[in-house]
Parts: structure tokens; C-alpha cells; sequence
């Protein structure tokens, strides 16, 4: 039998949304919850990419609901609001929500310490250690050493699934040949008028950077800009340094892509202030403290969504949040396009069913987020953070339903998740459809 530690229901691996949504729903329905994560915030690309937009959420027009609707009304409430619904300038993407970075840390803050949620930040879960097909004892450490939990029931949000790959849960990396997408360091530009900037009716600026590009004043990978209007008036969220061929599993490599970004980004900032209208007197602020990444490992699941079920816009009985999001593949490998091609056709959309959240052998633990059980083209769909915020969800109600009933995960009912999650606020899920449009 496995050593002792620290005894809590759930553990949660991960402060990303997934892991705040896991975290805050299963701790409202009377778990001990532990939230462990690596970093100083919560939010995962909220962190790495301040006033990255909230995409995803609003499925042909109306809102999945849940943890995600409830933290963008507690946002848009407060006076002023710190957050608005907006269309996005971007091809194939619905609606979008945008909102105060710092706002929403304090949200998110509140929510968790108002469910009871015990929060570990600047924490690494080093490993798993198990008894039989179980997670026995998780070792964790922090500035002042190492500390054991004994959970229950364990929830992977962390990412990378390091800990679940430990456990034995089986993974693919990246696509067929293991290419992954793209890393990206974001920042904001601050006194960019917007009625300057965006009077240029191409969303991605691409006359003048293809110029930037054939002077060799701006990286060959910047022939489109992806440049966003901010939460605040007059600030301009650049989504466009991104690196290619990054294995996000690797400290060093993700070291190394950030000093790149930093050139590139002060490469970017000169040429907007030289040469686009509107930024002439723009300053940069908000650049990310690291790389975000967007893909590394997809565990496998009990189902693997595929491109076809989005493709045909599949419901499943077991769907547990709606998406029409674009396949949004970014520069995969050395060769990789930007495609952010319609998954859906027409006003359709599909659900993730909660099977691609559970794992075939390891009874107590589940995971969620971008470690979704998905093949590459599903996954380049599903991966945006509203998603990951309702995987979150379903994965906390799971773990309520396998500890309370005394089950291993596999033998969780999903109907009885579904149900929860549509008592929850969850919209579109088990034949309901999304009801009309909200904007």
C-alpha cells in the first residue's frame, strides 16, 4: 500500500479554466477540494496571455451556460462592467467574450474561495504513486519542500497530462507524425485608436505584412496579423508571434521559444509603430511572461471525438458542453498552415461527449482540458477555453457522482452528469437544443 499524506476528496491538477471549472463544482457540492497548480494565477492562457478572448462560448449565438455564463455575468455586472459579448473580426468565429485580465483573476479568486476551494499555487505535483489501478498518493512540492496528498479521486486540468501519463494513461502527441501546434506569445497594445486601426477592412492586416516580411523586417511567419480590439478602448490584443516546432513538455524548449517571441514581438511593435495607421503613438504592455501552449498530449479516453462527429455535427447522449468552433489548427511542425476553416456547416453544432474525459483503466481519475481525448482536427475545434471551462464542470460533477456512489469512474452513469450539468445552466445538451440566439 501506498505511503500517507494529506487526505482530501478530490485533487485537482491544474488551474487552467478546465481545473477552475472542476475545481469550483465539485467543492460546491461538498467535496474537500485541493487545486495544485505550477503558477501564480489561475486561468492558464489568461495567464500566459493576458486579454486572450474568452472564443467559444456563444454556439450559434447563444451561451453554453454553466461556470463559464456565470463568471461572464459576474464580470459584466460589476460597475464599471468587466466584460462584454462581442462578434469577432476573425473568419468562422462566433461571438466572443472580452473582458478585464485582472478582473477576472479576482473573479475567478472569489468563486473558488467562496465554494470552500483550497488553492496550492507555485506548486508542481511532481508524480503519481499507485496501488493497483489506482492513484494512491500524489507527491507535490513548493518553495518550502515536498508535501503528499492521499485524494480519493484525482482531476487532470494541467495541460501537458504529465501525472496521468505517469499513472499509465495512454497518449498521442500532436497529429499522426507527432507535429503539435504552434506556441504564441501574445501582448496588448495600449493608445491604438480603433478607429484607425481597424478601418482597414482586411482582418489581417496582410498588405502590410507581407511588406514587413519581404523587407525582412518581420519573421516569414507574420505574413497575417492577428490583431484583436482589447477589453479597454483603444487597446489592440496582438495574437500573431507565434513559433513553430515547440515541444511545450520541455522547460528548456519553452525557454528558449520565449527569448524568440520577446525578438519577434520587439521586431512587430517597431513595425506597427512605423508603418500600420494607428500605432504611431501605441506602447506595448501585458507581453506574456511565457509561451502559451496549445497542444501536447491527448490522453485517450473511453471515446475519442473525431472530425468526422463534428464534421456531421454529432449530439451525443453523453454531450456535456455544445461548440461550433473552427478548426483552428495553428502552424503545426515546420510546415503547418494557419486554418481556422468552419467545422460545422450552417448554424450547427455538435457536443463532447463525457467518455473523451475518462480514462479506460485508472479508476479514479479523470481528466479535462486541452489533454481531452480528441483526434487532431476534433481537437483543434473543441480546445477553446469555454469548452475546457464546461470539461471542467462535468469533470467535478463526475467526481461527485463516483464518490458518492463509491464507484470507479468507469461506471459513473453519464446521463446522471448530463443531468447535472443541465441543472447547472448547461445549454444544448441531451437532444434540448440551445435555444434561440441570445445576441
Amino acid at each position: 500500500m501506498a505511503g500517507s499524506g494529506r487526505a482530501v476528496d478530490l485533487a485537482v491538477i491544474g488551474g487552467g479554466t478546465a481545473g477552475f471549472g472542476a475545481a469550483v463544482t465539485a467543492a460546491r457540492q461538498g467535496l474537500e477540494v485541493c487545486l495544485v497548480e505550477a503558477g501564480a494565477r489561475i486561468g492558464g492562457v489568461m495567464a500566459f496571455c493576458p486579454g486572450m478572448p474568452w472564443g467559444g462560448g456563444y454556439p450559434c449565438g447563444t451561451s453554453i451556460g454553466g461556470v463559464m455564463e456565470e463568471l461572464t455575468d459576474r464580470l459584466r455586472a460589476l460597475d464599471p462592467p468587466a466584460a462584454e459579448i462581442r462578434p469577432s473580426t476573425l473568419e468562422n468565429f462566433g461571438p466572443e467574450i472580452v473582458y478585464d485580465p485582472d478582473m477576472a483573476q479576482i473573479a475567478m479568486f472569489g468563486m473558488l474561495e467562496e465554494a470552500g476551494v483550497e488553492c496550492h499555487l507555485n506548486t508542481l505535483a511532481q508524480r503519481p504513486v499507485m496501488d493497483g489501478a489506482r492513484i494512491a498518493r500524489i507527491d507535490c512540492a513548493n518553495r518550502h519542500g515536498c508535501f503528499a496528498l492521499t485524494p480519493r479521486l484525482v482531476v487532470d486540468c494541467s495541460g501537458d497530462g504529465d501525472l496521468s501519463a505517469q499513472a499509465g494513461v495512454p497518449f498521442d502527441l500532436g497529429d499522426a507524425s507527432g507535429a503539435m501546434m504552434g506556441v504564441t506569445l501574445s501582448f496588448l497594445l495600449v493608445n491604438a485608436p480603433w478607429d484607425v486601426v481597424f478601418a482597414d477592412p482586411d482582418p489581417y492586416f496582410t498588405s502590410h505584412a507581407r511588406r514587413g516580411v519581404a523587407d525582412g523586417r518581420l519573421h516569414s511567419d507574420l505574413a497575417q496579423l492577428y490583431l484583436m480590439r482589447g477589453f479597454h478602448r483603444d487597446t489592440v490584443f496582438c495574437n500573431s508571434v507565434i513559433i513553430r516546432d515547440v515541444d511545450g513538455r520541455d522547460a528548456d524548449a519553452i525557454a528558449r521559444a520565449t527569448q524568440d517571441g520577446r525578438r519577434r514581438v520587439a521586431q512587430l511593435v517597431a513595425f506597427l509603430r512605423a508603418e500600420v495607421p494607428g500605432f504611431s503613438d501605441a506602447w506595448m504592455t501585458a507581453l506574456g511572461p511565457t509561451v502559451g501552449v496549445r497542444e501536447t498530449r491527448k490522453l485517450h479516453g473511453l471515446y475519442r471525438l473525431s472530425a468526422s462527429d463534428v464534421a456531421m455535427a454529432t449530439k451525443f447522449e453523453d454531450g456535456i458542453v455544445a461548440c461550433s468552433n473552427p478548426v483552428d489548427d495553428v502552424m503545426r511542425g515546420a510546415d503547418g498552415a494557419m486554418t481556422h476553416e468552419a467545422a460545422v456547416e450552417g448554424q450547427g453544432y455538435y457536443t463532447l461527449p463525457f467518455r473523451c474525459l475518462v480514462p479506460e483503466m485508472v479508476e479514479n481519475l479523470l481528466f479535462a482540458g486541452r489533454i481531452v481525448s480528441a483526434d487532431p482536427a476534433a481537437f483543434a475545434s473543441i480546445r477553446g477555453m469555454p469548452q475546457c471551462m464546461a470539461m471542467g464542470q462535468a469533470a467535478g460533477n463526475g467526481a461527485a457522482l463516483a464518490l458518492r456512489g463509491g464507484c470507479a469512474v468507469q461506471a459513473i452513469d453519464p446521463a446522471d452528469v448530463v443531468a447535472a450539468m443541465q441543472a447547472q445552466g448547461m445549454r444544448g445538451l441531451a437532444g434540448e437544443g440551445l435555444g434561440p440566439p441570445q445576441l
